[in-house]
């Protein structure tokens, strides 16, 4: 299966960003034959401006124009996508942060809502972090299954929290895809660390698509550095800064050999997690 993450520089403008997945889309390189997985970045479609912005473009699940646009684009390429995140309405007034999961001809094969929200402070631009002003947590884990393998979901903040990759590999996941917004001053410090960590934890590859750089004239600065990661930790391919894609061909071969010679799973003493509903 070839695997290809976009990294983006997403703006508040949804027809460019838009744009410019279908370009990227037109100008992948393919090779003849093989299964294509694309995975899109958190917030593909808007990005950078104050939060409640997304709250303007939602929508509900069986209404929502960017999850139909986005579908159309993995119909008309041929290609299964992850299609980073976009915001679906939550009962609450505020929104659910939701990931699909498109097969080649646009269908849903599944859908994940971020479950750790981004309240934070961070030394950058905006200091200040709060999604759960605008945002509503997910109240799940998914895990999908796909003709090349079984793929978890997770997003961005997601990655600080083991206990939810435990869950996705005990739930069959082969590979974790993870859209990611992840800040300059975040990024430097841990991405690349916690990514390969909980490769190594799960013994899954690791499909880490993430925004890059300066975003609406400096407002918002994202760290890049999107990457496939191996079972083993290994860095099998990245795109440290700039846009485009980051690719690799992958068989399971090599996750099922580490999987029996490490057999974390079976060794594992501990009570498998259990997700508290808010």
């Amino acid at each position: 299966m070839q695997i290809s993450l976009l990294q983006c520089q997403s703006s508040k403008d949804v027809a460019a960003n838009l744009a410019f997945i279908d370009l990227q889309l037109k100008l992948l390189t393919r090779q003849e034959g093989e299964p294509q997985l694309v995975v899109l970045p958190e917030c593909c479609l808007m990005f950078g401006g104050h939060e409640q912005q997304q709250l303007a473009i939602a929508s509900d699940d069986n209404n929502s124009e960017l999850k139909h646009s986005l579908a159309e684009l993995a119909y008309q390429y041929q290609v299964y996508m992850v299609a980073g995140t976009i915001p679906i309405t939550a009962e609450d007034g505020r929104v659910y942060s939701r990931s699909y999961l498109f097969d080649d001809t646009g269908d849903t094969l599944g859908s994940y809502d971020k479950l750790h929200l981004f309240d934070v402070e961070v030394a950058d631009n905006t200091k200040s972090y709060r999604e759960s002003d605008t945002f509503c947590p997910g109240e799940r884990i998914t895990v999908v299954n796909t003709p090349f393998g079984n793929i978890g979901l997770a997003i961005c903040y997601d990655i600080r929290f083991p206990e939810l990759f435990r869950a996705l590999r005990l739930a069959g996941a082969d590979f974790i895809a993870l859209p990611s917004a992840f800040t300059k001053v975040t990024g430097e410090a841990h991405w690349q660390t916690l990514i390969q960590a909980r490769a190594i934890e799960t013994q899954c590859y690791f499909l880490a698509a993430d925004q890059w750089g300066q975003h609406n004239q400096g407002s918002r600065e994202t760290w890049g550095q999107s990457m496939i990661v191996d079972p083993w930790g290994r860095v099998v391919a990245e795109r440290k800064t700039g846009l485009g894609w980051v690719q690799s061909t992958i068989e399971l071969t090599e996750l099922k050999k580490i999987r029996q010679q490490i057999p974390v799973v079976l060794h594992n003493r501990f009570a498998a997690p259990d997700l508290i509903k808010n």
